[in-house]
């Protein structure tokens, strides 16, 4: 049987989901990349299924599929999305966006236009902090850079975009989750993924620890960013999270139409 070829995001939070894949390469081909790319390579059929950014489900050729129970989420604080701002965000005229993330970019937009009550101009640019300010008000930046940023010792203000999505809808966010097309993925592979998942929330201190590799600061915020940030199952409040995310995003012209979320048997 050919091994399930996969695309996963290369960031910590994709660490839980993909626990021990790498023992079985009879079953799973894995490669990590930028969200953005994982979702290129499942559109353009490089790969069978990708932990795609979730506005993506909406934009392949074909309609796409979920493995069940399984996604990259949080209900409150991600930690890891977020807007830094030179002031506060309901007066921001520019945003620099770290485009590595569709997700996090159509979040960015659909925050400003919903709640915060803005029109910035947008711009795009690589994920450097400083770089980004010096061309704007505010730099949404996403991942592993974004938990490095010490707002307060940097004089800006942070704004979590998780959390204003909660604040604002009352439901979860959901970022990513294993998607490909129709028959792509087998009722036993998706148990194998759900199986990776909770051995990775079993094994979360194991994670955090590689990841501070030896540093006990960044071992703990590891841990606490894992554990108290992020959710790793895919249930009936974060699927209604994802399809008002995608109402809203095609209300704004940031998709073209809503369609089913469809999942694998």
């Amino acid at each position: 049987m050919t091994a399930l070829r996969l695309g996963a995001v290369s960031y910590l939070n994709t660490k839980p989901l993909v626990y021990g894949l790498d023992a079985i390469p009879e079953q799973f081909d894995l490669r990590f990349d930028v969200p953005a790319k994982c979702a290129t390579l499942l559109h353009e059929r490089n790969v069978d299924l990708g932990l795609i950014p979730a506005i993506e489900f909406l934009r392949g050729a074909d309609d796409y599929w979920m493995v069940p129970g399984v996604a990259i989420a949080s209900e409150g604080d991600v930690a890891s999305v977020a807007v830094f701002s030179t002031k506060p965000i309901e007066q921001v005229e520019t945003i620099a966006l770290d485009l590595s993330s569709r997700t996090s970019v159509a979040l960015t937009k659909i925050l400003c236009a919903k709640r915060w009550g803005v029109a910035p101009v947008f711009t795009s640019a690589e994920p450097e902090l400083a770089a980004m300010l010096a061309r704007a008000d505010a730099a949404l930046v996403i991942g592993d850079p974004a938990m490095a940023i010490d707002a307060a010792a940097l004089g800006l203000h942070k704004v979590d975009l998780g959390g204003e999505w909660n604040a604002m809808t009352g439901l979860p966010f959901v970022y990513a989750m294993w998607t490909g097309r129709q028959g792509a993925a087998s009722p036993t592979q998706c148990s194998a993924l759900r199986k990776a998942r909770d051995d990775g929330e079993a094994n979360l201190a194991r994670i955090a620890a590689q990841a501070g590799a030896g540093d006990a600061g960044r071992t703990d915020r590891a841990l606490r960013y894992l554990r108290d940030n992020l959710k790793y199952r895919l249930g009936q409040r974060e699927a209604a999270g994802l399809r008002r995310f995608h109402e809203l995003a095609v209300e704004l012209g940031l998709a073209a139409t809503v369609k089913s979320l469809n999942f694998y048997s």
